[in-house]
């Protein structure tokens, strides 16, 4: 693998005059990556009129829209609607990350007056009164490698502060609501077998049965590196560990149950937003053609088939990636 300052970059550009850019980013502490990221990227930055995001990040109404979307309706909690053993083994592992949770932390996060327990509940907070499938990514992201990532704006939010720092026009192609829905949409039985199955690796990986799935760091390496997978990025953007490719052993009905639920997510959280943020895209565009827009969203978007570039293809721009070795002007 080259590093980001080599060849391979995630920054492509349109041919129009002044050209648009669009930046991949993925959701980790900016602080791991920003050193990696190539220089014409910055400039592509810098030299933009306006910024636009996924959400819009700095506007506190996002922020309590999707915490509101996260609960169970009024009245009901996860006693109501998982059943009891599951909710005891959940407890059961919220007890044990609870407890590890000071020797999982950096000194860095100390020192910058990060408790464990501040942190514990920042992640779990309200965790009772949530759906079981935002439960599920709560669960996910509480391993050593996502703890230690906590405490530093991620790379979108950083881009958004620097935006807002410079004075440059924002904005986002999405509602909170978009993002949400999807994952509000399995069924029951549904989401209780991805909330057990990924109960089921944590508590293996505790035991020490299993290696820690993929984390933050795998990401951050391949990020630095410019390695264009589609699949690495894919995860970062939909957000749900895939189901079906563990090292669990599954049932052909498990199995099944498991590809059914990884494919609804691929089409809900991927290529459905790609098509929905591609036309906006091309709205954005069209309606601004003197204008250069930093399109910067998660490079799961721009990776693989049905991107958000093919579907901006498709209305009729012509969209080179630019390596990371090419000079852009002031």
């Amino acid at each position: 693998m080259q590093t980001g300052s080599g060849v391979r970059s995630f920054l492509w550009s349109t041919s129009s005059e002044p050209p648009s850019y669009f930046f991949g980013t993925i959701h980790v502490p900016y602080t791991r990556v920003w050193d990696h990221v190539p220089e014409n990227a910055k400039r592509a930055f810098g030299n933009a009129d306006r910024v636009v995001f996924e959400l819009d990040l700095l506007d506190p109404g996002t922020l309590e829209a999707l915490a509101s979307c996260q609960l169970l309706p009024e009245g009901r909690s996860l006693a109501d609607v998982l059943p009891a053993d599951l909710l005891s083994r959940l407890r059961r592992h919220l007890d044990y990350v609870r407890a590890k949770m000071s020797s999982w932390m950096t000194a860095d996060q100390r020192g910058r007056g990060l408790y464990a327990d501040y942190l514990f509940h920042a992640i779990t907070g309200d965790w009772e009164r949530k759906r079981p499938i935002w439960v599920l990514l709560m669960v996910d992201s509480l391993t050593e490698g996502d703890v230690r990532a906590r405490g530093v704006p991620v790379l979108d939010l950083f881009l958004a502060q620097e935006a807002q720092r410079l004075a440059k026009r924002t904005g986002a192609v999405e509602q909170v609501h978009e993002q949400c829905l999807p994952l509000n949409g399995l069924n029951g039985s549904q989401v209780l077998f991805a909330l057990d199955q990924t109960l089921r690796q944590h508590e293996r990986i505790r035991r020490g049965a299993q290696r820690s799935g993929y984390g933050a760091d795998d990401l951050i390496r391949h990020y630095n590196c410019g390695d264009l997978d589609a699949v690495v990025f894919s995860r970062d953007t939909a957000q749900v560990p895939p189901l079906a490719n563990t090292s669990l052993r599954l049932s052909a009905r498990e199995l099944r149950l498991a590809r059914d639920i990884d494919r609804y997510f691929r089409h809900e959280l991927i290529y459905k937003r790609n098509h929905r943020m591609g036309d906006r895209v091309l709205r954005l565009l069209r309606a601004n053609p003197g204008q250069s827009f930093f399109f910067a969203f998660g490079a799961g978007h721009f990776l693989g088939n049905n991107t958000v570039l093919d579907f901006v293809r498709q209305g009729g721009f012509d969209i080179e990636h630019i390596m990371a070795t090419r000079s852009i002007p002031e």
